[in-house]
């Protein structure tokens, strides 16, 4: 690979003429007219710096260097936009994502041979000069308005559309969503520049001095602009940040006026070979300095085996205005507003708003997203990903016709201890058969027990849905019924309770119910990230194997409310359920059951309230704290079915927010707090080890807990139980928990083994005495991190 790539370079270098090279080391191409369409050429290798350097001391004591970029960020505030009462900008961006380094041999052998008339859409990538391969392109036009006091910050989005092989795939819009905040908007005077769904220390922020070595190389005019032009490097190279040079106004303002950055060679970012942002910033008439381009490549290669991407980002800002704004512009609380037809904008719209060309391939995106879907082995392609990435299979090839989906497929075939193989098979509706009517369910057979078990659920949306009833806003009603089996705590996994893998457990899983559950459920959803939810479940349990149900079922009647508040939540809707793109919103949610004994068969009376908090909070270069906080209370005298049971995983699979050694219902509480506390270090330790820093490994701690008590009420060894028969014997295992002594367990966990394995230990601390009590345990999961 080091050889392909230093052939590469080279041969790139020989296309330059000698002056042309020259003026790329000297760090100016003599053009000023601010055109950055061949600014790979302008861009200096920071690796030739970092090795001439290296041998001489880098102090920051009396480096004019480090004092010019002291006074770059004291003045970075003067650059804020946000000092301003009003604003208001508009921004284009165009994204392509095309095959990369294609030789003249791949489009005669190979899958791209296969698409008819692939010599046309290929072409030269102005920005790395090799041959590419367009697959997809996405615009995006937007208003971005903004007010000081009262504050509101708005985006309102004019225009969007997507084009290329996405639209072959249902869930081609959360490839679209993927790319989009992989590879989001870049300010150099951020504090932390969000990449690859990961943070990179700002060269200036306020941590810039004692994380980068800074250089000054020369002046030169950019734009008629006096600037010095500096270099910079991590001080470890491995670690999430930039090199590159930075252009600075010869000045008192000390105002950014072009930046190049890229990645140490050494980085330890996964899949890329290469990335490049540059920045340009423009004066204004008022004499203020604003963003106007922002331009990114990256060069990426997930398998050595599959064909290298590209993914190419133009933005440009313009139209800034200070103006006040107009109340109804700002009056929504929503952040992001899509105006009407903003997905059906003409040619014409685009062409009249568009501040950048397209390119011939880009122009030709829906002639080849036709060839791609004829070409030959497309119908087996299309089927792989969709039965391995969409988790449903369509049943009509064409996207705009499927009417019906069959799966989940990972859902298939999977193991308990009453059913022994369990085989299943579902399917949904869509909104190409009704837009506001959809049924879901599946059918299973357990091959042990020779039971049968069924889900049918009907949903009407009251709001016009383009595919699936889950997508945002949720505002709907629906009706389920179901006969099946489960673990207790199988409703606090994140997969489906069948999903194939997740079924290979650790722990015995005797401890199973048969439920036969109605339920009515409505669901409406707001644009500023309240979800309101009110259900009423009728449920009969009965016990399967190991519970020791006394009497032998017990039916309840619940009605339940819940709020879930997440602001500034970003999500995508897949065919199973919808993801959520990033976990930087915080998550509040507070909920009620009651219990309503004498209606519809219910049984018993109790009242159960439960509360959450999720936040990931970002630690700059240590990487970032994912902190889930829990409590709840159930406040009446109640069976131990309808007592409160510790999230327990029993399953190998790392699940988040579940304890990874408890056993199931090994606890049973009316009364708990809990705290999960997870910490990514992103590879700051592991990045200053000398043989662990090669295999670029990223270390992880954490420490889950949980402090719980059972009132005498609820518990059936206490004398105070003789106020009813209510209660039952707690099955074999199961404990109250002593309110002086919480459940600890720690983990020490290393991920981005091989890129994509994820393992950590788990250790338990406390009640280490009970005989069901396991000490330690291994967990492992996929994971694919930039």
């Amino acid at each position: 690979m080091k050889r392909r790539l230093l052939l590469l370079l080279a041969m790139v270098a020989c296309t330059l003429t000698v002056n042309r090279a020259h003026a790329t080391i000297a760090g100016y191409n003599g053009r000023t007219d601010g055109d950055s369409v061949r600014w790979y050429e302008r861009v200096q290798r920071l690796d030739e710096v970092t090795v001439t350097t290296r041998r001489k001391h880098y102090s920051r004591k009396n480096n004019p260097a480090v004092e010019l970029m002291k006074k770059v960020i004291a003045a970075k505030r003067r650059s804020e936009l946000s000092r301003h009462d009003y604003y208001s900008y508009e921004k284009y961006q165009k994204l392509t994502l095309a095959t990369n380094d294609i030789h003249p041999e791949d489009l005669t052998k190979g899958m791209l041979a296969k698409i008819p008339d692939v010599f046309r859409q290929v072409e030269l990538c102005p920005y790395n000069n090799k041959l590419i391969l367009p697959v997809m392109k996405t615009e995006t036009l937007t208003q971005k308005v903004y007010r000081r006091q009262p504050h509101s910050e708005r985006e309102i989005v004019k225009g969007d559309r997507a084009d290329g092989v996405n639209n072959a795939f249902q869930s081609g819009d959360l490839l679209v969503a993927a790319l989009k905040d992989f590879f989001t908007d870049v300010d150099i005077y951020d504090e932390q520049i969000a990449l690859l769904q990961q943070r990179f220390t700002s060269p200036i922020s306020r941590d810039a001095i004692g994380f980068y070595r800074f250089y000054i190389i020369d002046t030169l005019s950019i734009d008629g602009y006096r600037c010095i032009r500096l270099s910079f490097v991590p001080n470890n190279p491995q670690d999430f940040g930039f090199s590159g040079d930075i252009c600075i106004l010869d000045d008192s303002s000390y105002q950014v006026k072009r930046c190049d950055l890229t990645i140490p060679k050494r980085s330890d970012v996964n899949f890329v070979d290469d990335i490049r942002i540059v920045q340009e910033f423009t004066k204004l008439e008022n004499g203020e300095w604003v963003l106007t381009t922002d331009d990114m490549i990256v060069e990426i290669r997930l398998f050595d085996f599959l064909q290298k991407g590209v993914v190419i980002r133009n933005t440009r800002m313009g139209g800034h205005s200070f103006s006040p704004l107009s109340d109804s512009m700002l009056k929504d609380e929503t952040h992001t507003e899509t105006a009407h037809k903003a997905q059906n904008r003409s040619e014409a719209f685009w062409e009249a708003h568009r501040p950048l060309g397209l390119t011939t391939s880009e122009r030709r995106m829906d002639e080849f997203e036709e060839n791609f879907k004829n070409m030959g082995g497309s119908k087996i392609l299309t089927f792989i990903v969709r039965a391995l990435v969409e988790n449903y299979i369509e049943t009509d090839r064409r996207k705009e016709h499927n009417k019906l989906d069959i799966g989940p497929v990972l859902s298939t075939a999977s193991v308990n201890s009453i059913d022994g193989l369990r085989t299943r098979i579902g399917g949904q509706t869509t909104a190409h058969l009704h837009p506001h009517l959809f049924f879901n369910g599946y059918y299973a057979h357990g091959w042990k027990s020779r039971q049968n078990y069924y889900k049918t659920e009907l949903t009407y949306s009251f709001n016009r849905k383009d595919y699936l009833p889950h997508e945002f806003p949720m505002r709907s009603i629906t009706f389920a019924s179901a006969y099946d089996i489960c673990t207790p705590t199988d409703k606090f996994l994140s997969t489906d309770k069948d999903n194939m893998f997740s079924s290979i457990k650790w722990d015995r899983t005797d401890r199973l119910v048969f439920y036969n559950r109605q339920q009515l459920t409505i669901i409406r959803e707001e644009e500023c990230g309240l979800r309101s939810t009110i259900s009423l479940k009728t449920e009969k349990n009965k016990a399967a194997a190991g519970l020791g149900l006394t009497p032998y079922s017990l039916r309840t009647t619940e009605l339940r409310a819940e709020l879930r508040y997440a602001p500034g939540e970003n999500f995508v809707s897949t065919k199973q359920h919808r993801r959520m793109i990033n976990l930087d919103a915080p998550v509040f949610t507070l909920s009620h059951a009651t219990g309503i004994d004498g209606f519809l068969g219910g049984q018993y009376r109790y009242n159960l309230t439960e509360m959450s908090f999720f936040k990931r909070f970002r630690a700059k270069s240590w990487g970032k704290v994912d902190v889930s906080l829990k409590a709840g209370a159930q406040w009446n005298r109640v069976p131990f079915p309808l007592l409160i049971m510790p999230a327990s995983n029993v399953s190998y699979i790392v699940q988040r927010d579940m304890f990874g050694l408890m056993s199931n219902m090994e606890f049973l509480t009316d009364r708990y707090a809990s705290a999960h506390l997870s910490w990514d270090l992103n590879g700051k330790i592991f990045n200053r080890i000398p043989l662990l820093r090669n295999l670029k490994w990223r270390e992880c701690l954490g420490i889950r807990t949980m402090w719980g008590t059972l009132t005498d009420k609820n518990n059936p060894e206490s004398a105070s139980k003789a106020g009813g028969n209510i209660l039952m014997p707690f099955p074999e295992g199961a404990h109250a928990m002593n309110p002086d002594k919480p459940y600890v367990e720690i983990i020490a966990g290393v991920h981005n083994i091989f890129k994509y394995l994820h393992v950590e230990y788990v250790r338990r601390l406390t009640y280490l005495d009970l005989p069901t009590a396991s000490r330690h345990g291994v967990r492992f999961k996929l994971s694919v991190k930039f």
